[in-house]
């Protein structure tokens, strides 16, 4: 038998061979991309063809791959259009692969929301003005990108639509004297809304209550009327408690005719401290009686 007949079942068991490993690492790479964040195998071809652009090109490509993010900030890195991770990036440096990688920058810091005048229609039909702040600040800037077009603009919408929908339920009295409660109520619905959206709600305050006109006319007659009440009851309660001080004076000096005379002089004692021009002179009703009585004799 020839060498070249011996040889050729090697080379095709080789060749075999060879084909199944070829076959078995393709396998392994595709399940390999499909298990990384979905990519497939064209999506890692591009991926490395991007890498290499960047080794061919170094150092000028690194200046375009590397990114500053700020304390404050993390950077969501989309990879032909998938989240990189369920995780942002930062702060400090990232890497960014050119034409495969894009990044959106969140900023977590806490967002001030004011929100404009609604004139609320109350529970005991009174039209009134409210407007209010809202505090917020974004806890997940994946869930902030991923599922709102625009998380403030969403966040402000709301936060109007829930204002006005809780304050709807609640009459005038109610809104003036339980701001507090509402604010809470109105911070616990918002919470719970924008929640899935990646945002935490610090606080809601209502700043001001404007009702109309002739309503706080109406309202300042009631007050009016009811401290007018009030006053007068008091003043009868401090009549009652000075006429039985009086009394209680009155049977005090009847058992001591002297004592009167003795508050006669006390009095204009008191007429002469404060430099008047004229001094009455209390006369005993008594003296007056027995000069009547004299003439009457006469």
């Amino acid at each position: 038998m020839s060498p070249a007949s011996l040889c050729s079942p090697c080379v095709s068991t080789l060749l075999s061979e060879g084909m199944q490993s070829a076959q078995l690492f393709l396998r392994c790479f595709v399940v390999r991309a499909d298990r990384r964040e979905g990519l497939g195998i064209c999506g890692w071809i591009l991926v490395s063809l991007s890498f290499l652009f960047v080794l061919i090109t170094f150092p000028i490509s690194i200046w375009t791959c590397i990114k500053i993010i700020k304390e404050y900030e993390r950077a969501v890195v989309f990879r032909l259009g998938r989240i990189m991770s369920k995780k942002a990036k930062g702060p400090g440096l990232i890497l960014i692969l050119p034409c495969t990688d894009v990044f959106i920058k969140v900023d977590l810091r806490t967002v001030t929301c004011k929100i404009p005048p609604q004139e609320i229609l109350t529970k005991d039909a009174v039209t009134t003005q409210v407007d209010g702040v809202v505090y917020y600040k974004i806890h997940s800037a994946v869930s902030a990108v991923a599922n709102v077009t625009d998380v403030h603009s969403a966040t402000f919408l709301l936060a109007q639509t829930t204002l006005r929908n809780v304050l709807g339920t609640k009459s005038l009295a109610q809104l003036l004297a339980g701001r507090e409660e509402i604010a809470h109520n109105i911070q616990t619905i918002l919470d719970s809304a924008t929640d899935h959206w990646g945002i935490k709600v610090a606080r809601v305050e209502i700043k001001d209550v404007r009702i109309p006109v002739a309503m706080q006319r109406a309202m300042a007659a009631e007050a009016e009327a009811a401290r007018e009440a009030r006053a007068k009851v008091v003043a009868a309660e401090g009549e009652r408690n000075a006429s039985k001080a009086l009394k209680q004076a009155s049977l005090v000096l009847t058992e001591s005719p002297a004592g009167l005379q003795l508050r006669y002089l006390q009095t204009l004692t008191t007429l002469a401290a404060e430099n008047n021009s004229t001094i009455v002179f209390p006369l005993p009703i008594n003296m007056l009686e027995a000069l009547g009585q004299k003439n009457r004799g006469g």
